[in-house]
């Protein structure tokens, strides 16, 4: 860690909170996570730098990405927490006043919430000098504090830390990543270049279309475009299928091309947008149903990527040229920030990444863990609750029966991680792509652990926490 850090008031000692974890971040992941420990009779802090609950999903949070159009691209049955259902009043796929609503009554109805230090931050972790426990700066509204853990849950996320590409030249208007937009207002009566062409940068430019002067979005390579139901079914549905059955992946491209294009709008190439250069699969899914209509509507146009930014105009790589006063940079976030924790502590050797056992468990370290640090094409939320499971029955298990954890204690010394966990899809080689996971059978592999590590929870902590 490069930054200065603002020294703790003199003499100040350190508190001793040895007896419980910390959890970084009150999002989806932090939640569950938090959750599955005190259900285990292990107690926590969750520390989070916003007012309320949901992380990313939080329109009020610092580092939140989320905007009121928003909407999940995972349908209900797939994105909901394992034993705790969405209301069936709630659409198909939820916006973000559902996906708020949802993940508050989960933090109210486990107790988790009464554990939340909102208003807080984590600004530092490092472990104690011959010993295993860990001592984290806290930021909060009354200062600067030391405490010393038992433990550490990191689950701030990984699309936080927004990843903006730099072109030669000045522009004159105003730019903005789109983890600071807010919603099409401040695009009203613009001229607007929404730069990338995945899931938030094709919402942003049909939010764009119906208020501003003209929409223009920058693709640099192409995707398949789907919509988010397929003969009235949604289109996840048909993708775990075809995970689940391990159909032949030509078979799947065979018949999926013309699937796509019968349910969708046609080709993508027929609307400007440039061919895929990867087969189908291999890339994140990009879904909205709308883009292709006003593409064809000419509500939307097409512009390849930039060559440079030109005052009021920018131009692009075909030379062409375009009167430009807002770009919303749809370019997606960067995938191993840590800024309060040293690489030495994460196992990280020459890989993009740290080498995580299933990308959650410390090789060496049994009190350090990341929740919610992959990436699926399908809902996170259930995935991460079998990461918490698994963490809560194994410290658990640690001292109540550390014979039945031994198995899984010497596996994680040996971790399986990164391309070992895609299912044998070649996925795109993108920064996106480096936490990438095939979810059917990751889920799969999480969902046996846990069940061979299931031990009922002590009767205290489940007395506790009703």
């Amino acid at each position: 860690m490069d930054t200065l850090l603002e020294p703790v008031a003199a003499g100040a000692a350190i508190e001793d909170r040895g007896d419980r974890y910390c959890v970084i971040g009150a999002g989806a992941a932090g939640l569950t996570a938090a959750k599955n420990l005190l259900e285990y009779g292990i107690p926590v802090d969750v520390i989070e730098r916003a007012s309320e609950v949901g992380g990313t999903w939080n329109p009020d949070c610092p580092t939140g990405a989320a905007y009121p159009s928003i909407h999940l691209i995972t349908s209900k049955p797939f994105i909901r927490y394992t034993d705790f259902p969405i209301p069936d009043e709630y659409p198909t796929y939820l916006g973000q006043r559902h996906i708020m609503s949802y993940l508050r009554s989960y933090a109210e109805h486990f107790g988790v919430r009464e554990h939340i230090e909102f208003e807080s931050s984590v600004e530092s972790v490092h472990r104690v000098d011959g010993g295993p426990e860990w001592i984290i700066r806290v930021r909060t509204s009354g200062g600067v504090s030391e405490r010393r853990y038992g433990g550490v849950v990191i689950a701030n996320g990984h699309n936080w830390s927004p990843r903006q590409p730099e072109f030669p030249g000045v522009f004159d208007g105003l730019s903005m990543h789109s983890a600071r937009y807010k919603g099409p207002e401040v695009l009203r009566g613009k001229r607007v270049l929404v730069v990338g062409a995945g899931t938030s940068g094709c919402d942003i430019a049909v939010d764009s279309c119906h208020v501003a002067e003209r929409t223009v979005l920058s693709v640099r390579r192409g995707n398949y475009i789907w919509p988010k139901y397929m003969f009235g079914i949604p289109t996840d549905v048909y993708y775990e299928l075809v995970l689940k059955f391990h159909l032949p992946r030509p078979l799947v491209r065979a018949f999926g091309k013309p699937l796509l294009r019968l349910n969708s709008a046609g080709s993508p190439v027929r609307y400007g947008l440039p061919r895929p250069e990867h087969k189908l699969l291999e890339e994140h899914f990009v879904m909205n149903s709308t883009l292709l209509y006003h593409l064809g509507h000419g509500e939307i146009a097409v512009a390849p990527e930039i060559a440079e930014l030109c005052g009021d105009r920018v131009r692009f790589v075909d030379g062409s040229e375009q009167e430009i006063d807002v770009i919303v940079y749809a370019t997606g976030y960067r995938q191993a920030e840590f800024p309060f924790l040293d690489r030495e502590y994460l196992n990280w050797s020459d890989g993009p990444i740290p080498e995580l056992h299933l990308h959650a468990f410390h090789p060496e370290y049994d009190n350090l863990f990341v929740i919610g640090y992959f990436q699926t094409s399908t809902g996170t939320w259930p995935i991460m609750d079998y990461q918490s499971q698994i963490m809560a029955r194994y410290l658990y298990l640690m001292k109540t029966d550390p014979q039945r954890v031994a198995r899984f204690r010497a596996a994680k010394a040996n971790p399986v991680c990164g391309s070992k966990l895609n299912g044998g899809i070649d996925f795109y080689r993108s920064e996106r792509h480096w936490l990438q996971v095939e979810h059917v059978s990751y889920r799969k592999t999480l969902r046996k652990l846990a069940k061979q590590l299931a031990v009922e929870p002590p009767r205290s902590a489940l007395r506790a926490r009703r």
